[in-house]
């Protein structure tokens, strides 16, 4: 059992989606090196907004088996401050990865992402390679 548990960001499970070889994505990669993982009600969102009709089951089976963390009102007291931040630094994100993101520090989560770019801005998330 994993011993250590790491909030992924969309980016990881449309990874995991795409790979003919399951085997080989980013996911499979954190659970192999001791992790579980949960994801953001956030996530949950993006995924069914993003899936096509023929996607949906693949998608439904997937997040039946998978811990999705509410965006309640701690996350989005997290959620003004780092907006707060990043908008001092005039380096603001999209508000669906700000929230993402506030879900983790909430909850005391590190972050896995394969785009980093905007993540990489918000102090006192610690995103794992």
């Amino acid at each position: 059992m994993a011993d250590k548990i790491v909030l992924v960001d969309t980016s990881i499970l449309i990874d995991l989606f795409r790979k003919t070889d399951k085997a080989n994505s980013a996911l499979l990669f954190l659970v192999r090196q001791g992790y579980a993982y949960s994801i953001s009600a956030v996530t949950e969102y993006e995924i069914y907004t993003g899936a096509a009709l023929g996607q949906v089951n693949f998608w439904d089976s997937f997040l039946e088996r998978t811990e999705v963390l509410p965006f309640d009102k701690t996350v989005a007291k997290v959620a003004v401050d780092i907006n707060r931040e990043l908008k001092r630094k005039r380096k603001l994100i999209d508000t669906a990865d700000l929230f993402i993101a506030a879900t983790a520090i909430a909850n005391n989560l590190p972050f896995a992402t394969l785009n980093r770019k905007h993540f990489d801005r918000i102090d006192g998330l610690s995103i794992i390679e």
